[in-house]
């Protein structure tokens, strides 16, 4: 028998997955590599328990190929804010200019909307209004990137963006590509001083500039 819309499990599963992400994000980096992947992969063992299909995650290739708009409109905006902050003097190279960290990054970004659309989203729609539940994703996602001011404003409107994309489109891999892509974007063109190696909570309050 389907659960009534609304029920208590429904805001519990998303609010306690929240909690425990960011009591990762808050915690030294020895804690963090021991408890991080747990809090990061109990909503996907959530998500799969279901045993939902492809289309319904977001993962079909027709989706794809139906939301591939999004890529390159992606990589436009990029070129135009790379262009923006060379003429600023604020564009610079990447930390880490490799690859592979290049590569892990955007598979970091993919699961990020896997978590957004996959765990959090259809948990809180069921609970209150899509509108609703939109803007209380976007302010998650905003604060999770907290004490980095340029990546919470960012990941606010991104974070509405792409609920609202997905809705439409429901393609995990595009928006997650297209994040990696503009979030590679930022790193190089906001001010490493103030964005501390796209580091957040507490990572973000230890670095120290160079």
């Amino acid at each position: 028998m389907p659960r009534e819309r609304g029920s208590s499990r429904d805001l519990a599963e998303p609010l306690l997955g929240f909690a425990a992400i960011l009591l990762v994000l808050w915690l030294p980096t020895r804690e963090q590599v021991i408890l991080g992947p747990v809090a990061l992969l109990a909503p996907l063992a959530v998500v799969l328990w279901r045993r939902p299909s492809v289309n319904d995650l977001g993962l079909g290739l027709r989706q794809f190929v139906h939301s591939f708009w999004i890529l390159p409109a992606a990589v436009a905006l990029s070129v135009v804010g790379i262009a923006l902050a060379r003429s600023l003097g604020t564009f610079h190279p990447l930390h880490s200019a490799n690859l592979a960290g290049a590569g892990g990054y955007v598979l970091w970004t993919i699961y990020q909307q896997f978590l957004l659309q996959d765990y959090f989203m259809p948990r809180l729609a069921r609970g209150l209004t899509s509108e609703r539940a939109i803007t209380l994703v976007a302010f998650l996602f905003a604060a999770a990137h907290l004490p980095n001011v340029p990546l919470t404003i960012a990941t606010l409107f991104w974070g509405a963006g792409s609920c609202l994309l997905f809705r439409r489109y429901r393609s995990v891999y595009v928006l997650g590509l297209a994040q990696g892509i503009v979030g590679l974007c930022f790193a190089v063109c906001i001010p490493d001083v103030m964005l501390h190696h796209m580091r957040v909570g507490l990572g973000f309050l230890q670095y120290h500039h160079g």
